[in-house]
C-alpha cells in the first residue's frame, strides 16, 4: 500500500504531502485543477519517463518521495534490496539540466530499479489507456499475462530466432553465382590486407612500449653514461665517496655506539648506489642506436595503426575479423556442401518451433475461455442487459512469429440479440471504459495499488453509480486511487481529496485538501452541476449518494 507522496516543484505544485490510506482515494475538483498531476509524479517516482520541462517555474529541481509498505513486496525482491523493515521510500529527482537521481531507502539506484519495484506495487490505467483495447496486439499481449505462461512465450521466441537465424544462413548459400564470386574477391582481398602485415596479440601495446626508448636511443645512451660515471667510474664518483663515508662511519660507531643506526643506514646507502650503478651500466650496455630499427618499429606500428583503423578498434578485433573472414570464404568455397546441411537443420528447428507454438495455442485457448468469463462477471453489474464477452483464438501455423502463430482479438456483445463481434466494431466509449475496468481487475490482482485516471469518460447516471460501487469492491483489501469527474464514484470513495488550483499575482500553485463530511457533501453537490445552496435539489442529491455509500 502507498501511505505517502512527498511532491515538490513539479508542474505547478510546489510542496505537498498526501497520506494515504486503504481503500478507495478520489481526487475531484474543476477541470485543469491539476488533479491528474498527483498521480504523474507518482508514476515519475516509479520508473516513469522524466521531463525538465515538468518542473515548476522558478525551481532547480523537481523531486518525488513516495512510501510503500514491505509486505507488498515478494520476499525475493525484499531480500535483494535489503528492504527489512516494515516500510520503505522511494526517491527520485530532476533538475532542469536533465540530470536526475533516484534513491531506494537512502541508498542510489538506477531509474530502472525504481520502474521494477514499481511494477509489484501500482497498476496505472490512464484516461486515454482504454483505447488500446482496439487493438488485437494489445488483446494478445493482455491473454498471454493472464495465462501467466511467460517460460513457454520465451521458448518460442528462442525457437524463432533459432529458425531465423538457419534461413539467414541458407539464403546467404543462395548467392547468384556473380554475387558469390563478388563476395570471394572481397573477403579473400580483405584477408591478405591482414595477413600480410600478420599481426600478433598485443604487439601494438609492446610497440608502444618500446618506441619512446627507441627514438630517444642517442640521448638516453648518453645520459646513461654521465649517470654511470657519476656513480661508479672513477674516485670522485658517488660510490666511491659513499664507500668512504661509510668506512669513516664504522669506525666512528666503534668508538661511538650512538652512530651505529647512521653507519648502517649509509651501508645501506651504499648498497643501493652499487645496484643503481651495475643496472645503468647493464642499460647503457644494452642500448642500441640504430636509426634502421626505429624505421622498421614506425613502419610496423604505422602498418597496425592503418588495420585497426579499417577492421578494429582493438587489434584484437583484427585478429577476431581475420578468423570471420577464413571461415566466411571457406563456407562459400563449400556452400553446395553445407546447403543440404543447413536444409535439414531448418527442417529441425522450424518442427521444434511449430510443436512449441500448438503448445502455447492450446495454452491460450484453456486460458481464453476463463478470462472471457471472469471479465463477463467483472462487467454484467456494470449497466449491461445480457453482455458477452469472448476471447478469439485462431492460429495460422503458416504464419509464426516470435510471440507464436496466434492471432487474438476480444469480442463484445452488449445488448441482447446482438453476435459476438470484434470489440473494436461495436463498443462506445463509456462501453470500452467499463470493458477496461472490468480487465484491470481481473489481470491485476495482485498489485496492492491500482490508480485510474479520469476512465469515466461517456459514462453517467446509473451506470456511474454502477462504476463507483464496482470501484469500491475492487479497492476492498487494497488500495484504489482514482481522478474523476463524476459524483457517483466519489461518492463511493472512503476519502476524498479535493484538487484546486489558484492562480496568484506572479505563480499558479496547486491545494490538495481532504473533505470532511459537510465538505464532501457540497464538493459531490458540485460534480452533479447544481446549485450547491442549503436547500438545493444537488446538494439533496448528494445526501441521497452519499447515504446509498454507507448501507
Amino acid at each position: 500500500m502507498l501511505t505517502r507522496l512527498e511532491i515538490q516543484n513539479f508542474a505547478i505544485i510546489d510542496h505537498l504531502t498526501l497520506d494515504f490510506a486503504q481503500g478507495l482515494t478520489v481526487f475531484s475538483g474543476e477541470t485543469g485543477a491539476g488533479k491528474s498531476i498527483v498521480i504523474e509524479a507518482l508514476g515519475f517516482v516509479l520508473g516513469a519517463r522524466g521531463d525538465a520541462s515538468v518542473i515548476k517555474d522558478g525551481a532547480d529541481k523537481m523531486c518525488v518521495k513516495a512510501e510503500f509498505e514491505s509486505k507488498d513486496l515478494p520476499e525475493t525482491v525484499r531480500t535483494q534490496y535489503h528492504l527489512s523493515a516494515d516500510r520503505f521510500t522511494l526517491r527520485r529527482e530532476l533538475d532542469n539540466k536533465g540530470k536526475g537521481k533516484a534513491q531506494l531507502d537512502g541508498r542510489p539506484v538506477t531509474v530502472a530499479t525504481l520502474a521494477q519495484i514499481g511494477r509489484y506495487l501500482v497498476d496505472f490505467h490512464g484516461q486515454h489507456d482504454h483505447q488500446s483495447l482496439l487493438h488485437a496486439s494489445v488483446h494478445l499481449q493482455l491473454l498471454d499475462h493472464f495465462a501467466k505462461h511467460d517460460t513457454l512465450l520465451k521458448q518460442v521466441q528462442a525457437a524463432y530466432q533459432t529458425e531465423q537465424e538457419i534461413r539467414a544462413k541458407l539464403e546467404a548459400l543462395r548467392l547468384s553465382a556473380q554475387e558469390k564470386e563478388r563476395l570471394l574477391d572481397l573477403y579473400a582481398y580483405q584477408l591478405k590486407e591482414i595477413e600480410d602485415v600478420r599481426p600478433t596479440a598485443g604487439e601494438d601495446e609492446q610497440l608502444e612500449q618500446n618506441l619512446p626508448k627507441l627514438k630517444h636511443a642517442g640521448k638516453l645512451l648518453e645520459m646513461a653514461q654521465e649517470a654511470y660515471e657519476e656513480l661508479y667510474n672513477d674516485e670522485k664518483s658517488a660510490t666511491s665517496r659513499a664507500t668512504r663515508a661509510a668506512k669513516l662511519l664504522g669506525q666512528m660507531a666503534d668508538l661511538d655506539e650512538n652512530l651505529a643506526s647512521l653507519s648502517q643506514d649509509v651501508n645501506a646507502a651504499l648498497v643501493t648506489l652499487e645496484d643503481a650503478a651495475q643496472t645503468l651500466g647493464s642499460y647503457k650496455e644494452d642500448m642500441e642506436v640504430d636509426p634502421n630499427a626505429l624505421d622498421r618499429m614506425l613502419t610496423r606500428h604505422e602498418k597496425l595503426k592503418r588495420l585497426k583503423a579499417k577492421y578494429g578498434p582493438e587489434l584484437s578485433d583484427v585478429l577476431t575479423t581475420a578468423d570471420d573472414l577464413r571461415a566466411k570464404i571457406k563456407n562459400l568455397q563449400h556452400a553446395e556442401e553445407h546447403a543440404q546441411d543447413l536444409e535439414n537443420e531448418l527442417t529441425t528447428a522450424h518442427t521444434a518451433l511449430l510443436k512449441l507454438a500448438r503448445s502455447l495455442h492450446d495454452k491460450r485457448y484453456t486460458a481464453a475461455d476463463k478470462l472471457a468469463k471472469l471479465i463477463t462477471n467483472e462487467i454484467k453489474p456494470l449497466g449491461f442487459n445480457q453482455v458477452k464477452f469472448a476471447v478469439a483464438v485462431e492460429m495460422d501455423e503458416e504464419s509464426i512469429g516470435p510471440t507464436g502463430a496466434d492471432r487474438v482479438e476480444f469480442l463484445f456483445s452488449p445488448n441482447p440479440g446482438q453476435s459476438l463481434r470484434p470489440l473494436k466494431n461495436i463498443a462506445s466509449g463509456g462501453e470500452i471504459s467499463r470493458v477496461m475496468l472490468g480487465l484491470k481487475t481481473v489481470l491485476a490482482p495482485t498489485v496492492p495499488v491500482m490508480v485510474f485516471d479520469e476512465i469515466d469518460a461517456g459514462i453517467g447516471g446509473e451506470t456511474g453509480h454502477l462504476v463507483g460501487q464496482k470501484m469500491h469492491q475492487a479497492a476492498q483489501g487494497k488500495q484504489v486511487l482514482c481522478v474523476t469527474h463524476l459524483a457517483q464514484v466519489a461518492a463511493q470513495a472512503d476519502c476524498n481529496f479535493h484538487v484546486e488550483k489558484m492562480a496568484l499575482k506572479d505563480t499558479t500553485r496547486v491545494t490538495i485538501t481532504p473533505l470532511s463530511d459537510e465538505n464532501l457533501t457540497t464538493e459531490i453537490a458540485r460534480m452533479l452541476g447544481g446549485n450547491t445552496t442549503k436547500n438545493s435539489a444537488a446538494l439533496a442529491h448528494a445526501k441521497e449518494l452519499l447515504a446509498a455509500r454507507k448501507k
